[in-house]
């Protein structure tokens, strides 16, 4: 199917996508809450018009994404950070409808600017309830963890200032990563707990991302239940941001073997990386799902997967495949439309792969080339 294209190359699954935002769709539908596009997971705009006519709109992590929800889909637009700039926060008050704080000194800085044009105001509070496992990169619960206030700092700043929560409009929490909707019942519950004798005072609450609604084990119907739960006892609108449940299974990454090396291991180098197209297989680390093929010691034939980057640990993993593999030959990585092109880079020089979208008609189309100036304008 992709043998004609130039690689290295993403192709994003238009009927996969489609086949999300369906799911996604009836999650709103039958709970009354809304679901916004977390472009940090996939920000791929041309899609956006897609997209946009399954969800409420997008949520940002800085203002450049906040401007690209703004131009590209325009529905709801949403933003939260660690921290803003002010001259970053002059430009947010104007293409935003919400704008989440992460701490109380950012949320005292900036509310009155909030308030003035018209913008919700949200905070981030942290339930200090970690249901991560093994992935302490993405837990925002950790010990130490710098996102969202805690009970204790937000009683202590109501002691000092009882009127610090006026003007707020809703509260964000967020917790997960890749998880099931039972973690999140952990979650709200712990949530609730601490903070809900607080939300009386408040228009929303927003769930954050990390839930996995799209994957085939998911309990859609568990998730359903807490959110009109959640709207009955409190009366709030409810949001979710997920952004890997959008683009799951929604994307391929081709790359072809140019060399094979064999020093104890036998290795394909490949014009595909793992540090420059993908990489969460070394920051998480994982093991990306690859078209046809096993793990180690699974099939006949065993091989390495690396790159033609200078970094010796650009290892994209161990497979197996049925038959042997020759210089030439294609290989085609699955689930590589979440994480991948927001992620990558030029590093060592290496080009940008092109992104195709195959459309539910089975046809391919080129929508982006990138070539030698995308490198050289990244420096000075």
């Amino acid at each position: 199917m992709f043998s004609k294209i130039e690689t290295p190359a993403y192709v994003i699954d238009e009927g996969k996508l489609i086949e999300n935002l369906q799911i996604l769709d009836k999650v709103r539908k039958d709970s009354g809450c809304k679901i916004l596009l977390a472009q940090k997971a996939f920000s791929n705009f041309a899609l956006y018009p897609l997209i946009g006519q399954y969800l409420d709109g997008t949520t940002a992590s800085g203002i450049y994404e906040a401007r690209l929800g703004k131009e590209e889909m325009g529905k709801e637009n949403h933003v939260f950070s660690p921290a803003y700039k002010e001259n970053d926060m002059d430009e947010l008050v104007k293409i935003c409808d919400h704008i989440v704080f992460n701490s109380i000194a950012q949320l005292i800085k900036y509310k009155n600017k909030c308030i003035e044009n018209g913008v919700g105001i949200g905070l981030r509070l942290n339930p200090q309830c970690s249901t991560q496992g093994d992935h302490a990169i993405y837990d925002p619960c950790s010990k130490g963890s710098r996102l969202g206030v805690t009970l204790n700092a937000l009683e202590q700043a109501l002691a000092e200032d009882a009127s610090i929560l006026d003007g707020v409009d809703g509260f964000h929490f967020h917790t997960l990563c890749e998880q099931n909707s039972d973690d999140l019942e952990t979650t709200l519950n712990s949530f609730l707990q601490q903070f809900g004798l607080y939300l009386s005072q408040m228009k929303w609450l927003n769930m954050g991302g990390g839930h996995h609604i799209t994957r085939a084990d998911y309990d859609v119907d568990r998730l359903v239940r807490l959110i009109r739960k959640v709207k009955e006892d409190y009366g709030l609108q409810v949001y979710l941001e997920p952004g890997e449940a959008i683009a799951l299974s929604a994307g391929y990454f081709v790359t072809e073997v140019l060399d094979i090396v064999d020093n104890d291991i036998k290795t394909l180098v490949l014009d595909g990386s793992a540090a420059c197209h993908m990489p969460d297989v070394l920051e998480m680390p994982y093991r990306p799902p690859l078209k046809d093929s096993g793990k180690w010691g699974e099939k006949p034939f065993d091989y390495r997967l690396s790159s033609y980057t200078c970094l010796a640990g650009d290892i994209i993993g161990d497979y197996s495949f049925d038959k042997e593999i020759h210089i030439g030959d294609r290989l085609i990585f699955e689930d590589m439309a979440i994480y991948s092109m927001v992620k990558n880079n030029t590093f060592n020089g290496i080009p940008l792969p092109s992104i195709y979208l195959l459309k539910a008609d089975g046809t391919i189309d080129l929508i982006k080339k990138f070539g030698y100036e995308d490198f050289k304008n990244r420096l000075s």
